[in-house]
């Protein structure tokens, strides 16, 4: 179930990136058709607020762009962080049904006909709806969401806006891919997701080290193929991540984990599907001792004849 959920929720995000990458319709000059709608709702007010913060604050598009993701980070965070905590109190209360679970999903593999493979799935699900208990798990890809419409829009202004186009940070040129800042994003997001296993029991840690490298990887190609611009975007986002990453995985995890363990006390897991019990091996029978044949006439077969 999770490699499914974590599946889902990296194919949905690849998709968004996709659909909202290739929703500004590019012109024959290769500029981009400013009359889409993502193009005027998306990128123009983006650029226009990042020229406000450099004009009247004297800033470099750098610092507006960092300054706009600390903005970004600091309105979704509070989301972010009450979607952990769903996904932390759903993931301990999973634990508690895990033998139910496990028992319907061995019924499921030795099912040889439709209707008990119906039957165990319908198990399953009621395992999962009498203990109040989300089959995803809580999972919530919304603060996720809500970055890629923004990450679309400032990929746009950074590889046409004029400003950006001309102007460079700390020695990086804005508009070209930076192999630091994809360096960096890297370490940010696999120290991100090293934190995130803090805590977790071993059986999980088996299926998330596979995302350990999967997430890292996929905004590090992002990086890799974007103006650097978009790279300082995805760097500061990586350091509020690993904030978040440790506010809920090394904070609020150890009280919401007695916290539950306190309510399953007072009130256990409803009991929907009973484990199956291993058949009583028959005891074994003694080997018959081989006796030795006799013949038609009686006597052993073994027996030498007599001189």
């Amino acid at each position: 179930m999770n490699k499914m959920k974590k599946w889902l929720l990296g194919t949905g995000l690849l998709s968004l990136v996709v659909f909202l990458s290739g929703c500004v319709r590019m012109g024959s000059d290769g500029k981009p058709d400013t009359s889409g709608i993502v193009y005027r709702f998306l990128v123009v007010p983006l650029e226009s607020f990042l020229e406000w913060m450099v004009q009247n604050f004297n800033w470099s598009y750098g610092l507006a762009i960092i300054v706009l993701t600390i903005i970004v980070r600091l309105i979704i965070m509070p989301l972010g962080i009450n979607q952990s905590k769903k996904s932390l109190i759903q993931t301990e209360k999973m634990q508690s049904i895990k033998p139910q679970v496990d028992a319907a999903q061995a019924k499921l593999k030795e099912a040889s006909t439709p209707e008990e493979q119906m039957e165990a799935q319908r198990e399953m699900q009621a395992v999962y709806k009498e203990n109040n208990v989300s089959m995803m798990g809580g999972i919530g890809c919304l603060p996720l969401l809500i970055q890629m419409p923004i990450f679309s829009a400032l990929y746009y202004t950074a590889r046409f806006s004029t400003g950006i186009q001309s102007s460079v940070f700390l020695g990086i040129d804005l508009a070209k891919p930076s192999y630091v800042l994809v360096v960096v994003v890297g370490i940010a997001y696999l120290l991100q997701s090293y934190i995130s296993l803090i805590g977790v029991p071993e059986e999980q840690k088996k299926t998330m080290r596979s995302m350990m490298i999967a997430s890292p990887l996929m905004i590090v190609f992002m990086t890799f193929s974007s103006p650097a611009g978009v790279g300082l975007y995805w760097v500061v986002g990586g350091i509020f991540s690993c904030i978040q990453t440790f506010i809920t995985n090394v904070l609020m995890r150890p009280k919401i984990k007695a916290k539950i363990k306190e309510e399953l006390a007072k009130n256990p897991p409803k009991q929907v599907v009973t484990p199956q019990t291993m058949k009583k091996a028959e005891p074994i029978k003694p080997k018959a001792v081989n006796q030795p044949k006799k013949s038609a006439n009686g006597r052993n077969s073994g027996k030498q004849k007599r001189k």
